[in-house]
């Protein structure tokens, strides 16, 4: 296929997925706002990826800031004078003059906070992943596509350069009709799989039972939080573990190079399942079924110790990270700053196609711009819900322990309803999407 024919099809063929990537969405300016005009950001976690996020935008005004660590809002506070402060975003979220919120908590606040701001009519940047549950996903999808706001997932590596030159690769038929897809990241689950024993005293600087939120009722304890999201992460009560984490960033390179949308299929295995916590490796299949211009795939996670088998020349156990795509002709393997045709001897003459995908303005940047103008942004809720909601799939099949058929409609596990708790969870009392 040439690449202006097959560059064509995918701009039709990321519109019909709904990925919106070249759709501007409309009533962006509804507020009054110009290209001009500074944003009034909330800020709900200041600390950490928080702190981070915030310096990125700091070429906006930070009109309110909530953290429920009162020492790290103190902190920010002395650079914001003028915000406002809180110790919970559903106050904040109060606040009328706020233009857009960011949201940098742990994950089982991502869509609750998310789905609340843009029922406000504000614009979210919300960090990976997206949501904490696969219903939370969906529903992030549903809200951004019924609100007309700007959002975007904090997939930075999605901003880069050697991403779009991959999936131009892809997309251009360097490797022939791809398959298959393999994706890994070498970190291990690094708690021992029990709850943490004994009651502390709460901190005077830590609101606990904000940062629980809607999380099962439990009693504080400092191992849930030090360390970090490394830490609170591999407790099901908050996270996914690695590949809610860095599945987000690694996934999204075959989800966007493939056009990939729904699984049909899910299966798992890890390590001794643990009830309380991540496992100490995962590795998943999805099925994907055939899109417009590809055939079927098969894509495959793995994390700890596992790898998927080496090509003829290249040590996997090398790459920290990676991502192998298969195609009928060729293998591309490739990471954030690396990209591999293989076999190397049969692509030493190999072209490049004409680049085609525009550099990013900056991961940030995008929807700073896209809340002014209108503009579309790469990883907005309905693309990143898509791939956080594939990723997640693959924890409801660990814990139930089969391959489940998925009907993305109803969003059930057809051959097992047991399924069902795992992916959509309860919440404690005053906390709701």
């Amino acid at each position: 296929m040439s690449q202006p024919t097959h560059r064509r099809h995918f701009l039709k063929s990321s519109t019909l997925a709904g990925a919106g990537l070249w759709v501007a969405a409309s009533g962006l300016l509804a507020k009054g706002a110009s290209p001009n005009d500074k944003l009034n950001l909330g800020i709900i976690g200041a600390g950490g990826r928080g702190a981070a996020n915030l310096d990125s935008l700091k070429s906006e005004n930070v009109a309110a800031l909530c953290d429920v660590n009162s020492d790290a809002l103190a902190a920010q506070a002395k650079n914001h004078p003028n915000a406002k402060t809180y110790a919970d975003w559903r106050k904040m979220l109060e606040q009328k003059d706020l233009n857009a919120v960011v949201i940098s908590t742990p994950d089982h606040h991502h869509a609750l906070a998310g789905v609340n701001a843009m029922k406000r009519g504000l614009h979210v940047y919300c960090e990976k992943p997206l949501a904490h549950s696969v219903h939370e996903a969906r529903a992030m999808q549903e809200a951004y596509n019924n609100s007309h706001v700007a959002t975007q997932m904090g997939t930075q590596i999605h901003a880069t350069d050697n991403y779009r030159r991959v999936v131009e690769l892809v997309q251009s038929g360097a490797i022939g009709p791809v398959r298959e897809a393999h994706v890994w990241c070498s970190r291990q689950g690094n708690v021992d799989g029990g709850r943490p024993q004994g009651t502390e005293p709460v901190p005077a600087n830590f609101n606990w039972d904000v940062w629980l939120g809607p999380a099962p009722e439990r009693p504080f304890n400092t191992n849930y939080i030090k360390g970090g999201c490394m830490v609170w992460e591999q407790f099901w009560d908050f996270g996914n573990g690695c590949i809610g984490d860095m599945g987000s960033h690694l996934i999204d390179l075959p989800f966007w190079a493939l056009g990939l949308r729904r699984p049909t299929s899910v299966e798992a295995e890890g390590s001794a399942l643990r009830e309380e916590t991540y496992p100490e490796w995962l590795k998943v299949c999805w099925e994907h079924p055939a899109g417009a211009g590809r055939p079927a795939v098969k894509l495959f996670w793995y994390d700890g110790i596992q790898r998927p088998p080496s090509p003829e020349g290249h040590d996997l156990n090398t790459w920290g990270i990676g991502v192998l795509f298969v195609g009928d002709r060729g293998k591309l393997l490739a990471d954030y700053g690396r990209q591999i045709l293989l076999p190397e001897s049969q692509y030493k003459d190999h072209k490049p196609v004409e680049p085609w995908i525009a550099p990013s303005l900056g991961h940030h940047e995008e929807w700073v711009h896209a809340c002014k103008t209108g503009a579309p942004t790469l990883c907005n809720f309905e693309y990143s819900g898509m791939l956080v909601e594939n990723n997640l799939l693959g924890t409801v099949a660990l814990r139930c322990g089969k391959k489940l058929d998925w009907d993305a409609v109803a969003m059930k596990a057809t051959n097992c309803p047991e399924a069902d708790k795992y992916i959509r969870r309860e919440y404690r009392p005053g906390w709701s999407l």
